[in-house]
């Protein structure tokens, strides 16, 4: 007699003939219905499931299609694999990956997680901040042009790109408007034609370093950096080596003798919060132009100044060897994954023939809408309003560090959503975090972001809270410090 297994607790949303499949192809898997057993007649069956003769016969069907069961006129439905034990390796062998992933995965740096009272940990979304109804009246006109077949693809008037589908560089309408946004707002020189339309700023790196990379070459970055940028150079098996930051940005002194590119955020240095000095910019051009290398200028606060208005970008002092990198994720909202890349129409051309091997094109949709937020002026209209909370937000934090933390000694920033902290001389990094663990309030430790010796630190993201949660957040860790 064959023993019928009870039918297993049902996943969400699975329908229940789903459920039956899936109960008798897990008992076929663990060798509780073996091969060539022949199950009861479909009655019998369905009654010993507890399920209706028409649910039963749906699953068997299924089961037959993926060659489980076989059915015949008289010999019924039997099992017709072995148990999946026959088919297992006596050990798990580890997985072939490629030198470019065994680099990739060392370079993450993961976060340990948890929920907390007051979380002041850096890179959290700002859903308040977010134009929602702008970016849903601008989704909204143009998903009604989707059946006229004006979405915008390719023209193509446009030489020299892929002319049987959507443009590699996004639409020339947003690339159009985004290019007179940067030249009047960033001080940028930008085309249409040197800008590239991306799904944030961590695929243009990637996509650069994929690009320019390789073992044998030579990265500089800023120290302390950002990781993402670390991780996608390092990846390429490319020798990185670290510029000191300062008070000022990166000390254009310590940069080395040649690099193929080098990555800096002169805007708003990360994580330090410094802008870089014009002087600096000079010689780091300079410096370039000297080495042949190509400068990978992140401008990821750029619209979050919130003191006055911002530096004009480097791009613009030299087109030719400045490629400039932006994303809307902090300054709109992350699930827009809208960004760019503005670099030389020759370095634009072979990253518009790489492209099609990783995502073919950017989304269509989110561009064309990104078109009209910058043309219509909502974003700009935004941008004023999410400066003013910024600034109040921050400024909330000061008062409350200098009320409560009197010997933390926070860096004011003009840009950015979070604030550079230094601690006092009794305090390690880790002592910081567990002071602040013990009053259910999370922070984000600096020495993980820096390769070379550095006092400790910690960053407070604030843009995200309210100026209550902010207060809360810091009185509590000043209580538990005493």
């Amino acid at each position: 007699m064959t023993l019928i297994p009870e039918l297993l607790p049902p996943l969400p949303g699975e329908v229940l003939h789903a459920r039956v499949a899936r109960t008798l192809r897990d008992a076929v898997q663990r060798g509780v219905l073996v091969q060539g057993a022949r199950l009861p007649g479909h009655r019998t069956l369905a009654a010993q499931l507890g399920v209706s003769r028409n649910t039963l016969v749906d699953a068997l069907a299924q089961l037959q299609a993926e060659g489980y069961v076989s059915a015949g006129e008289r010999s019924g439905t039997r099992v017709a694999v072995p148990p999946a034990s026959a088919f297992a390796p006596a050990a798990q062998s580890p997985l072939p990956l490629s030198a470019w992933a065994t680099r990739a995965l060392a370079g993450r740096i993961t976060d340990a997680g948890g929920v907390y009272a007051v979380d002041f940990r850096v890179g959290q979304p700002v859903p308040d901040l977010y134009p929602a109804g702008a970016w849903a009246l601008a989704l909204a006109r143009r998903a009604g042009q989707a059946s006229s077949g004006q979405l915008g693809l390719l023209s193509s008037t446009e030489p020299g790109l892929n002319e049987s589908g959507p443009n590699e560089l996004g639409p020339l309408e947003t690339r159009r408007a985004l290019a007179a946004y940067l030249n009047a707002e960033r001080g940028a020189r930008v085309t249409p034609d040197m800008l590239m339309l991306t799904g944030g700023t961590q695929w243009a790196l990637d996509a650069l370093a994929r690009v320019f990379l390789e073992e044998g070459r030579v990265a500089a970055t800023e120290d302390p950096t950002y990781p993402g940028a670390r991780a996608a150079l390092a990846a390429t098996g490319a020798t990185l080596l670290p510029v000191p930051v300062d008070d000022q940005g990166i000390d254009p002194a310590a940069l080395p003798p040649h690099a193929t590119l080098l990555y800096v955020t002169p805007g708003c240095q990360y994580p330090t919060t410094a802008a870089l000095p014009a002087a600096r910019s000079q010689a780091v051009i300079a410096w370039a132009r000297a080495c042949g290398a190509l400068i990978l200028e992140d401008d990821y606060a750029a619209d979050l100044h919130h003191t006055a208005r911002p530096p004009a970008v480097m791009q613009g002092l030299a087109p030719d060897r400045v490629l400039l990198l932006g994303s809307f994720s902090k300054s709109l909202a992350p699930v827009t994954r809208s960004g760019y890349l503005v670099a030389p129409p020759e370095v634009v051309r072979v990253l518009a023939g790489t492209r099609p091997l990783t995502d073919r094109a950017p989304g269509v949709m989110d561009a064309l809408a990104l078109a009209d937020i910058l043309s219509s002026g909502a974003y700009a209209r935004h941008l004023r309003r999410a400066r003013q909370n910024i600034r109040h937000r921050h400024d909330t934090l000061l008062e409350a560090l200098a009320t409560h933390l009197p010997g933390w000694q926070p860096t004011p920033a003009r840009a950015g959503l979070h604030v550079h902290v230094m601690l006092p001389p009794h305090l390690t990094e880790t002592d910081a975090v567990t002071l602040a663990r013990r009053a259910d309030v999370a922070l984000t430790p600096a020495a993980p972001l820096a390769v070379l010796p550095r006092p400790p630190a910690v960053l407070l993201g604030y843009a995200h809270l309210s100026p209550e949660a902010i207060r809360d957040g810091i009185r509590r860790i000043g209580e538990s410090e005493l």
